[in-house]
């Protein structure tokens, strides 16, 4: 029955049984486990991609279930970590492959470490901030991306190989920075599903010896609209993320504690300083006193004080819901769980 399992795969010729070895040793990064991040792991794991390592910062919760298709009811009611919950899913759907589960920031700090054994890297994120942290780290170790990105019902898809196409950078003016998120308008699956799959479609064709598009396609699966730009043009000689003088600004490392917005969740990510593994247990006992509900899953802690919700990781790292404020979000990070 093993030898049946990619047997529909093999007798499509571009891949065939040769193919198939590459692919069993490769190895695939995907920066977040959302909703693309989940349909692209998914459809790798299946593949038989050899070793898939998934790195994300957040937790399940409810209203990631519509679109996330690696997640169930327990992990949400449970607050798992995305990272680890999609691990041990893509785990059990193919026990031949490796899988590696990250719960952490894809940051500056740690992002050339995360990348520089992989053959691949797919961009499962919701946020430019983060995909030119991976758009640097990549140029930098010389790794081919693709960037996918939607939203309600409109989706891109951009490979990237440095060196041959232009980075993100090159084309920042290309691309739609228009600050709306699934958070604020929303997303729907077939979006979801038909990003995940070109970009899945690309991580293929690269890994099996074929060269990736030069187009930037877009798409509006409502609308059954589909443009493709070719951007072999657009490469920029003074870029600062892929040309001779680049200086990778987006690996520049941060000093002190490190805040952002999460953008339409009404909530502010504070990172220490310094990271590192937090004791859950002292915690628990330091604001109990103080806190209106707690929860410990094991892998973070939830409670609730000054009717705000806060949600700890074990490296520091703290989403603070109810909160827009970063001065009130770093004051509250201080008083409750420390500098």
């Amino acid at each position: 029955m093993i030898r049946e399992r990619y047997s529909r795969q093999t007798l499509f010729a571009p891949i065939g049984k040769d193919g198939q070895k590459k692919l069993a040793e490769k190895h695939v990064v995907i920066v977040g486990a959302g909703a693309l991040g989940s349909a692209n792991s998914e459809m790798l794991a299946r593949a038989g991609i050899g070793k898939i390592t998934i790195i994300d910062r957040d937790y399940v919760e409810w209203s990631n279930l519509s679109r996330q298709q690696l997640f169930t009811e327990e992990d949400a009611e449970l607050s798992r970590t995305k990272a680890k919950a999609a691990a041990e899913r893509l785990q059990a759907i193919n026990s031949a492959i490796t899988v590696l589960g990250i719960v952490e920031e894809f940051g500056p700090e740690t992002a050339e470490h995360l990348v520089e054994q992989a053959d691949f890297v797919v961009d499962g994120t919701d946020n430019f901030n983060t995909r030119f942290i991976i758009n640097d780290a990549c140029a930098k170790a010389g790794i081919p991306w693709v960037y996918g990105g939607c939203l309600t019902s409109y989706g891109i898809v951009l490979p990237i190989v440095p060196g041959e196409t232009p980075c993100l950078q090159c084309l920042i003016d290309q691309l739609p920075q228009e600050g709306r998120t699934c958070d604020t308008v929303g997303v729907i699956a077939p979006a979801v599903q038909i990003t995940a799959a070109y970009q899945t479609a690309e991580c293929l064709k690269y890994l099996t010896g074929y060269e990736l598009s030069q187009e930037m396609l877009n798409f509006d699966v409502w609308q059954r609209n589909h443009v493709s730009v070719n951007i072999s043009s657009m490469i920029d000689p003074h870029c600062l993320s892929c040309s001779s003088k680049a200086t990778y600004p987006y690996l520049m490392k941060q000093q002190g504690i490190q805040t952002a917005v999460l953008c339409g969740r009404n909530t502010v990510q504070v990172r220490p300083a310094q990271t590192g593994n937090l004791s859950i247990a002292s915690l628990v006992k330091q604001l109990k006193p103080f806190s209106e509900s707690m929860k410990d899953n094991g892998e973070l802690l939830i409670f609730t004080i000054e009717n705000t919700r806060f949600v700890v990781f074990k490296d520091g790292r703290t989403l603070i819901h109810g909160v827009k404020d970063v001065k009130q979000a770093k004051k509250l990070y201080q008083r409750y769980i420390g500098a």
